[in-house]
């Protein structure tokens, strides 16, 4: 009887939730059936506990996320946003009775300028789908992440999210001028500007380019772009060892050069990518690293590398001969997460970014981690940047592997943290890492955030749980 009362009062309240949506909203976008908001309720990450929300709402206009934001404000209902949900460590994961505010509906490229080298775009919009449309005014939008044909350009600014290019190019805070954010109470902020410089007041904008939507919903961004630079030449080097590989890195910065990638690959990964796809990459080399440039000519800059390559013991060195061999070692690159993950069916990413002229000592910790362990751990990096993504690798089905997989997993965030890095590069905090932000930051920097929050979210119904 008593569970009955309570179900009856939810069934209530949901039902009220629901009808003051709809009163602003087409029926279209409100769902209520448990089975599908239920696939509304998490992101890819692992351990990162989800929630069933209460209903599930995907606006089209500013308007629409506007009247969700009032109404969550005077019901007192938490709202978590989302994009495409390819984020990494539960940062979109629902909590109970929440409203889901899904922004892929939003996908609109608003304007594009070549004049101001700008486009405005709506959240929803796919990181692909702008890159394509800039593309052809003879524009480049470089933020790149691996999941840039299904990631949104909100979830990108949500997380702060970087790529491949991010070594010549910079992250996504680089490319965001302003934003159009709905606060909590449903109030429109429109932040920073559409010009090239701009110092008016505080940078609201950078304040929520990585807030994971915890301070409001960016709904429209304006974004810099960059003349579209020529196809980019690729050079692969195999490497005895990790180290090895590491130090060419370190000789390739420490000379000057401005590659436009600079990837790595160890054993695991390249063997896995090879499992999964058959690409003919060297599985006898411990580690593959990836050179390119996409200057107007770039063989000088690759003969240059590749010698940097050899003298840091480089066994062999072998330059792409055109632009379709150098995509497909990329496309090597960007499926090793997926083949990680066929490895032993889940997988714990982990976004570790280190000083440049410490990757080696991260790559060597992790390898110990592994065999600590006693698990399969693959490394990939965006090594020109210092930013790992140790790949642990695990039977979700076996408890005692479970644990280990979560034990090494802190294990390298710790290592992170002693070798003056930070527990994420690009992926950012969500629920995986809020206690490992409260390690890095500190209890003053805790502090701080939480004010900032309180000042933009008083009754904290913004992406609840996330962060700290």
């Amino acid at each position: 009887m008593i569970m009955s009362r309570i179900e009856a009062t939810h069934d209530a309240e949901t039902s009220t939730l629901t009808d003051r949506l709809l009163a602003g909203l087409p029926p279209e976008a409100v769902l209520t059936d448990s089975d599908v908001t239920a696939s509304y309720s998490h992101d890819m990450a692992s351990f990162c506990p989800a929630g069933a929300p209460a209903v599930v709402v995907l606006p089209r206009t500013v308007e629409e996320v506007q009247h969700v934001m009032r109404t969550a404000t005077e019901l007192r209902v938490p709202v978590v946003p989302q994009g495409a949900r390819t984020g990494l460590s539960g940062g979109a994961n629902a909590t109970d009775g929440c409203i889901v505010l899904s922004l892929v509906k939003m996908d609109r490229v608003l304007e594009i300028s070549p004049v101001d080298r700008i486009a405005v775009v709506e959240a929803g919009v796919v990181n692909a789908v702008l890159s394509r449309a800039v593309e052809e005014h003879g524009l480049y939008y470089p933020p790149d992440p691996s999941s840039w044909e299904t990631c949104t350009i909100g979830g990108n600014i949500g997380t702060a999210s970087g790529g491949l290019c991010c070594v010549k190019y910079g992250v996504t805070a680089e490319y965001v001028l302003g934003l159009d954010a709905v606060l909590a109470d449903g109030r429109l902020l429109s932040t920073g500007r559409r010009t090239a410089k701009g110092v008016a007041g505080y940078d609201l904008t950078r304040l929520f380019v990585g807030s994971e939507g915890s301070l409001g919903i960016v709904v429209r961004a304006v974004l810099a772009l960059k003349p579209r630079p020529p196809r980019q030449l690729v050079l692969a080097a195999e490497f005895p060892s990790a180290a090895a590989a590491c130090d060419a890195v370190c000789r390739i910065m420490a000379g000057g050069h401005v590659p436009s990638l600079l990837e790595l690959m160890d054993r695991t990964t390249v063997k896995a990518v090879n499992s999964l796809a058959r690409m003919g990459l060297p599985e006898t080399t411990e580690a593959l690293l990836l050179a390119a440039f996409d200057n107007p000519d770039p063989a000088a800059d690759l003969a240059a590398v590749g010698a940097l390559c050899e003298a840091a013991g480089a066994t062999q060195v072998v330059p792409a001969e055109d632009a379709a061999e150098s995509e497909l070692l990329l496309q090597a690159r960007r499926l090793a997460l997926t083949a990680l993950e066929a490895v032993k069916g889940t997988t714990m990413i982990d976004d570790v970014c280190v000083p440049r002229s410490r990757l080696g000592a991260m790559l060597e910790g992790v390898e110990r981690i592994a065999a600590a362990y006693g698990l399969t751990i693959g490394v990939c990096a965006h090594a020109g940047d210092g930013n790992t993504h140790p790949t642990v690798c695990f039977d979700a089905g076996d408890p005692d592997e479970s644990r280990r997989a979560r034990e090494s997993f802190d294990e390298i965030m710790a290592l992170g943290l002693q070798l003056g890095g930070t527990i994420t590069g690009e992926h950012g905090v969500g629920v995986l890492k809020k206690e490992w932000l409260a390690r890095e930051i500190g209890p003053v920097g805790v502090e701080m955030q939480r004010a900032v929050k309180q000042v933009f979210d008083p009754l904290g119904i913004l992406n609840p749980g996330k962060l700290f």
